[in-house]
């Protein structure tokens, strides 16, 4: 069975096998089937069920969408590499090629799945920002495809989508907002970039394809999609690069730092803030749009060093640095060249922010007061923002050793995290939970964590 010269209709899991040096019945065996039905899945005459793809994971030690990829032939054809949203090419066609990829298996429920599965590749940042430091943008932004004419009103109306949807992301969580977000780029955006357009209303085009982008990989990254949220930051960022809108991949940079800073990738968040801040400096941006770069590299630089365990004075008084010139930034007041978007970061943002940098030197008074400012700013407007800073609050009385407060701060903290569809809402306060192990004797805690786990099941 299975020698050398067979045909096969899964090529991939024939070049698993041998690889492992297994033959067709040994394989079966490790699987937990008969060596007949594994010939049949060699050569796609029979499915593979879920639980029979998750041992095979097991017995060759690879990620599921590897498996995936085996067994459905998912091996993106489309595309030059692997991940699937490519930076490596920054002409017009290829950048609306991909998006078109990447939407299109977002729509399609065989595909969608298994995108669900994507890890976050660390390496992947490295590529897509020499990609954009280096790389030559698009030679014209004009377009003469098949489809209709596109004009200002057309990308005004993307905009204006964008908002609505990043109020309603704001105001409900992502889980609402997502799927929206996913089919009016599927429906709505990829026409537009199929159509005709010159080099004017084109750049205006990439630059609003790359805002819903990065709404799109933001609600990803607010469901704790990791992989899928790298894949439309990526995509964000390739149409800034082939628009040459330096002001548009700075926004998008901002997103991939919060997301680095989320899942422990100090080291990349620190490398994303010095770009977008170089990027910021070179399209010349406003001082509140220099603001909100400064004030996530002083925390993404808090995170890499972590003052307050090292005693690193060198880069405390670094981050501080950066604190202040934020602060002083913001002070400048608004600009005409501020983008839309900056409006969203006003200056509670910037102090909530601050105050994440304040808990890493180890001023969590300070820490405290910033958080316990932003939960009365965003109590009413942004309800996940309050939420995120009742716990940055718990977590700052916590290091205090002011259990009690830490608790009531927590505690105030899970209506919302029921009510909200976010999945990043509920890691937040599960995540205090864990934190609280060196008190779980205590009475109150155990009350805290009984409560918790019946709300949320709730």
């Amino acid at each position: 069975m299975g020698g050398p010269g067979r045909e096969a209709g899964r090529p991939e899991l024939v070049r698993a096998r041998r690889r492992k040096g297994m033959s067709q019945e040994a394989a079966a065996e490790a699987v937990g089937v008969s060596p007949t039905t594994w010939a049949r899945w060699e050569r796609g005459e029979q499915g593979v069920r879920a639980r029979h793809r998750a041992r095979m994971a097991a017995v060759f030690g690879v990620e599921a969408i590897e498996v995936e990829r085996w067994v459905e032939g998912w091996a993106f054809v489309e595309t030059p590499c692997w991940p699937l949203v490519d930076c490596g090419s920054g002409s017009l066609e290829a950048t609306v090629k991909s998006a078109d990829l990447l939407w299109r298996f977002e729509m399609d429920p065989s595909r969608r799945h298994l995108l669900a599965t994507l890890p976050f590749v660390p390496a992947a940042l490295g590529e897509w920002l020499t990609s954009w430091t280096y790389d030559t943008p698009a030679a014209s932004t004009a377009h003469t495809g098949p489809g209709r004419a596109v004009g200002m009103a057309d990308v005004t109306r993307i905009n204006e989508a964008r908002q609505a949807f990043s109020q309603m992301d704001h105001q409900f969580g992502a889980g609402l907002v997502r799927p929206v977000v996913l089919r009016y780029l599927n429906s709505n955006v990829a026409p537009l970039l199929r159509g005709r357009y010159d080099d004017q209303v084109g750049a205006e085009l990439l630059s609003a394809a790359a805002g819903m982008s990065r709404m799109a990989g933001w609600t990803a990254f607010d469901m704790s999609l990791h992989g899928q949220a790298q894949q439309h930051f990526g995509q964000a960022l390739k149409f800034a690069k082939a628009g040459d809108d330096g002001l548009t991949a700075a926004w998008v940079l901002t997103a991939m730092i919060r997301q680095a800073i989320h899942i422990d990738q100090a080291a990349w968040a620190l490398r994303l803030a010095r770009a977008a801040a170089e990027t910021a400096r070179r399209a010349q941006a406003s001082p509140r749009v220099m603001a909100l770069m400064t004030v996530r590299e002083a925390w993404a630089t808090a995170l890499q060093t972590k003052p307050a365990e090292t005693g690193d004075r060198h880069n405390a008084k670094q981050v501080q640095h950066l604190l202040a010139e934020a602060e002083r930034a913001y002070e400048q007041g608004p600009t005409d060249r501020d983008p839309a978007w900056i409006a969203l970061h006003e200056v509670a943002e910037l102090n909530a922010e601050a105050g994440q940098c304040w808990a890493l030197l180890g001023e969590h008074q300070r820490a405290a007061a910033c958080a316990e400012a932003a939960v009365n700013e965003f109590r009413e407007r942004l309800p996940r923002s309050a939420q995120f800073n009742r716990v940055h609050a718990a977590d700052a009385y916590l290091r205090m050793s002011e259990l009690e407060q830490a608790l009531d701060s927590a505690r105030a903290a899970i209506p919302m995290a029921k009510a909200l569809s976010s999945a990043r809402s509920i890691e937040f306060i599960q995540a205090f939970a864990d934190r609280l192990e060196p008190y779980g004797k205590s009475v109150a805690v155990r009350e805290f964590r009984d409560h918790l786990r019946s709300e949320l099941a709730a």
